[in-house]
């Protein structure tokens, strides 16, 4: 290469050079947190619950749903309407999803009014009130997931 282009060439190449970008750094590994599993409860709690029946059967709940003492129901003080809750009966371990549909028991002492066929599934029927431990799985997913447990 001839001396007077040589210089404009290495002017160009140094400058072209400096020029030139290091790649990016990639970003760091997002770490996701996994959401709660299904299985994991949302709230627990351990009391004693009750049963209403066929007297309430056709009545408004305070979800607005007309109460059949034949549905995986119950009621609580506090859990969002639409709740699913897994009630374990502590004495013989039995257990069903219900849920929340109404507001109580207002009984001192007590958690939860479970509908009459929830009571027959957890076998507390004859004893009336039973200790249980309540599980909030969350809100309803499907009506296949009122299912006994």
């Amino acid at each position: 290469m001839r001396p007077d282009r040589l210089l404009p060439a290495l002017i160009l190449a140094t400058g072209l050079a400096g020029c030139a970008t290091q790649p990016a750094p990639s970003p760091p590994p997002v770490t996701a947190t996994p959401p709660p599993s299904a299985a994991e409860p949302l709230f627990t709690q351990t009391g004693l619950a009750s049963f209403y029946g066929h007297a309430h059967d056709g009545k408004i709940a305070a979800s607005g749903q007309s109460f059949d003492s034949g549905g995986l129901t119950a009621a609580h003080r506090t859990l969002a309407f639409g709740t699913l809750v897994k009630v374990t009966n502590l004495d013989n371990g039995q257990s069903v999803t219900v849920k929340i549909t109404d507001r109580g028991p207002f009984v001192r002492g007590r958690i939860i009014d479970v509908s009459l066929a929830a009571a027959r599934a957890l076998g507390m029927r004859e004893k009336g009130v039973t200790r249980v431990k309540l599980e909030a799985l969350g809100p309803e997913m499907a009506k296949t997931s009122q299912a006994a447990s």
